[in-house]
């Protein structure tokens, strides 16, 4: 069976999980530190989904780990489609999530030049979801990479 990089059981994997589970957290870390992130509900939103995806990414990125440092492979059907559907599905509500946060973000900063955020808080707002849109990139190609795995199992 070929090797794709960045397919469940690789070192590039674990790689791509790592920084998922680093960027959501970051992600979560910036909008929870602004306490009035739980007025609008895409704020919300965000932080649902990426306390999601943070427990998601950091088990694959064990799984990944102890595939690399046993040298087993896990790559069964069923399992690698489990994992392949919740990338997708965690992938799309990042990404909503993300796009959501920034067109609050900026309704927030166009209204009134800004008197609905004050800027201390709508820079983290930014932050938090250049963080997420981070962790899409990267849970994404994660997906694709084990998408491409599936024919050849």
């Amino acid at each position: 069976m070929d090797e794709v990089p960045g397919s469940l059981g690789t070192s590039t994997s674990f790689s791509l999980r790592l920084g998922q589970t680093i960027f959501s957290a970051a992600s979560l870390l910036f909008m929870s530190l602004g306490v009035e992130f739980y007025s609008y509900t895409a704020f919300c939103y965000l932080v649902t989904i990426m306390g999601l995806v943070i427990p998601w990414s950091f088990t694959l990125a064990l799984v990944d780990g102890y595939a690399v440092l046993v040298k087993c492979s896990i790559r069964q059907p069923g399992i690698l489609l489990i994992i392949i559907v919740g990338d997708w599905v965690l992938s799309v509500l990042t990404l909503a999530a993300a796009c959501s946060t920034v067109s609050v973000v900026d309704f927030l900063l166009q209204c009134n030049n800004g008197a609905y955020c004050p800027p201390k808080f709508c820079s983290r707002y930014q932050i938090s979801a250049a963080m997420a849109f981070l962790s899409w990139l990267l849970s994404l190609a994660s997906a694709l990479f084990n998408l491409w795995l599936l024919p050849s199992l």
